[in-house]
């Protein structure tokens, strides 16, 4: 065991030496020296909390300052992403709060922005989904209700406003029938991206769904339209119709505009898929930021109907 200790001395005396002289200098200077200088130091609880605490006492002048309409947008994005995944329960809750009118015959609410009219997807929430739990509620949670809700007339997803419901199926087969006859007017307020020129007309432009090829193939609704500018540029030559072409008329007109944006009314004259956008943004280049739709009207009560309906 000597032989040992004095072979250790001997050989890693001085370098044991050195190293207790550089930790005593290192104490007397009050720095603690890293076993490892490449180590990063570890964050314990409680620095973690008190670093949480100092953010939550940041004042609001340490922050960017953010208008009140940014604040009312950011607001509402947060509350579309936090519907489409919400207990269908708490979607029929916040549909009934925002009922903007209900008789014996009709209910019209306040469609949220991003929630699909019949959703295909069962992970996600549409309106059909929870209108049997919306009808309860309407009745006031009567446990032998038979009442039903029935959309009459659609609206895309990204589209949000005053969204009809029928409360019975004749009802919602007398809307139907409005609607093939065009007596069922629709408006729409529209923030677009630049301004309309001019700013009031009509669009009197067909429109067709072709096939995309590439990496994704699909189908995009476009323009079909019946006339062209000649091979001068100072006159209009007809073209033949395609066959698959819809006809698609839009009423416009420019309410206000500010800051490269406009506020557009818009009331279709027929109904195509995704004819509002289609309009905006290829045949006046304003593509649009929201619409909302302001106004359903039609014949109401109908002619000739039964008693009590």
């Amino acid at each position: 065991m000597n032989y040992c200790r004095r072979v250790v001395n001997r050989q890693f005396g001085s370098v044991l030496h050195n190293s207790h002289l550089r930790i005593l200098r290192a104490l007397s200077a009050g720095v603690v020296p890293d076993s490892d200088p490449s180590d990063k130091p570890r964050l314990r609880a409680v620095d973690l909390a008190q670093k949480v605490q100092k953010e939550k006492l940041k004042t609001p002048g340490d922050q960017t300052p953010v208008s009140a309409q940014q604040q009312r947008v950011t607001e509402l994005r947060r509350l579309t992403r936090q519907l489409q995944n919400v207990h269908p329960n708490v979607l029929a809750k916040h549909l009934h709060r925002g009922v903007l009118y209900h008789d014996k015959d009709l209910v019209i609410i306040n469609k949220p922005y991003g929630i699909t009219v019949r959703g295909d997807d069962p992970t996600t929430n549409s309106i059909s989904s929870v209108l049997p739990v919306l009808s309860k509620l309407l009745d006031g949670m009567k446990v032998n209700s038979d009442s039903v809700l029935l959309p009459c007339l659609g609206l895309e997803k990204e589209i949000t406003g005053a969204f009809l419901l029928a409360r019975s199926v004749k009802a919602a087969e007398h809307i139907a029938d409005l609607h093939r006859h065009n007596q069922v007017r629709r408006k729409y307020w529209a923030v677009t991206v630049g301004v309309p020129v001019p700013e009031e007309g009509i669009i009197d432009i067909p429109i067709i769904e072709r096939e995309v090829t590439g990496n994704q193939p699909h189908y995009k609704m476009s323009l079909s339209p019946l006339f062209r500018m000649n091979e001068h540029g100072d006159g209009l030559t007809k073209m033949r119709a395609h066959r698959q072409a819809q006809p698609a008329v839009t009423k416009y007109k420019v309410l206000d505009s500010s800051s490269g944006c406009s506020l557009v009314e818009l009331e279709p004259l027929t109904d195509v898929k995704h004819q509002l956008r289609v309009h905006l943004a290829f045949a006046l280049s304003c593509p649009f930021l929201v619409i909302i739709n302001i106004l359903i009207g039609a014949s109401w009560p109908p002619r000739n109907c039964p008693s009590g309906f």
